[in-house]
């Protein structure tokens, strides 16, 4: 039930991106094998987690999810671009992403920068546009969130923070620093989202943002564990890149088991979060069974 109402959320965003990224459109993207590598790497792929959680962030308030899914493709070209460029060789040097060539070995790697580039700054054009949401103070807002979200604050800083931390000692309280803002920071913005959409009140935006942390993490620790033990066929990437790279995760602080334990806690803190919302937070509950239960 879940991953069928995932689905159908990617497919209504996968649409989206479509026409936003369409090169035959008045204003489409034209430049040729840029926007082929930007459409290489924001279509046909991936779970769509973040964009979900937008639109179910929304739905909580009544917002459908026609107008909500501007801000759930902006936040996937954010995620799409930062996937372009952690692969990169100067940082995790990947050759696979969601089971095909990665964006520089697909291209080469200055087109996979500039893709990656073209994605980030497409998404403030989509948050920018009025269709997104007719008042333009919410629209500057998911301008400015998601600029923390994505920036030296929040996702980029995380990153810088990641690479630091290979080969040097870390404890659980740095590691989960560093996630908080790598994973956590979009994660968080997307849970918040639907609430800005529909300018929902502050107590409310506490508990999506709660959920959202404890989420993040969660979402980590399960990206640790397949790191550690999952089957690349099944995850679309290489793994047992964390340790062969020396960097510290709750894997390998933790141990496997410990590791498992304080997944099942964050679940669970997840899911109690969102009780403010009686049933109808049923799907961004079950968003926290699946990421703390998935395979890829």
């Amino acid at each position: 039930m879940f991953e069928a109402k995932l689905a159908a959320a990617g497919e209504a965003v996968e649409g989206r991106l479509r026409m936003l990224l369409a090169p035959d459109r008045p204003g489409g993207i034209e430049a040729g094998r840029l926007g082929d590598a930007m459409r290489y790497a924001a279509l046909g792929g991936g779970k769509r987690l973040r964009p979900f959680l937008v639109v179910e962030s929304a739905a909580l308030f009544g917002v459908p999810q026609s107008a909500a899914l501007n801000a759930a493709a902006a936040v996937e070209c954010v995620h799409c671009y930062s996937l372009v460029h952690d692969d990169l060789p100067a940082m995790d040097d990947d050759d696979v992403r969601r089971g095909r060539a990665t964006v520089h070995r697909a291209f080469d790697e200055a087109t996979a920068i500039l893709a990656g580039d073209g994605l980030l700054t497409l998404a403030f054009e989509i948050l920018g546009r009025p269709e997104t949401h007719p008042d333009a103070a919410v629209r500057l807002q998911l301008v400015g969130e998601l600029a923390r979200a994505a920036g030296w604050e929040g996702m980029a800083g995380g990153q810088q923070l990641d690479l630091e931390a290979s080969n040097t000692a870390q404890d659980t309280a740095s590691i989960a620093r560093i996630q908080a803002l790598k994973t956590g920071a979009l994660i968080g913005f997307a849970a918040r989202a639907g609430a800005v959409l529909a300018r929902a009140g502050a107590q409310e935006r506490r508990a999506l943002a709660c959920y959202a942390d404890r989420l993040g993490l969660a979402f980590q620790i399960a990206d640790d564990i397949l790191d550690a033990v999952g089957d690349p066929a099944i995850v679309g990437k290489a793994t047992g890149k964390d340790a062969a790279a020396g960097k510290a995760t709750f894997v390998s602080l933790l141990g496997l088991a410990e590791a498992r334990e304080r997944l099942k806690g964050l679940e669970a803190e997840a899911i109690a979060a969102l009780d403010p919302f009686g049933a109808r937070a049923s799907a961004l509950q079950e968003a926290a069974r699946f990421v703390a239960q998935r395979r890829s």
